[in-house]
């Protein structure tokens, strides 16, 4: 047996945009029920991964609704207090 027998299998964290059909920032607003200036200027800022080809923004359903999850982890329940 080698050293790399005894290794835990690593597991890579699963890239959204391998999950589903690419669609474009307007289908996706139309699916998610985010807007699209929205969707745009988070998939900008590498909050939303989506890809840019040519002038027009891809990304899939499975990222639209990863970035919506990661919205809900950080929110506080103490605002207002």
């Amino acid at each position: 047996m080698t050293p790399e027998d005894h290794q835990p299998p690593t597991t890579t964290p699963i890239d959204p945009l391998t999950i589903g059909e690419l669609i474009t920032l307007v289908e996706a607003a139309k699916l998610s029920g985010l807007g699209y200036e929205i969707l745009r200027a988070i998939a900008r800022k590498g909050r939303l991964r989506a890809k840019k080809s040519g002038n027009i923004w891809l990304t899939t359903l499975a990222a639209v609704e990863e970035y919506k999850n990661s919205r809900h982890r950080g929110s506080r329940t103490d605002l207002g207090k």
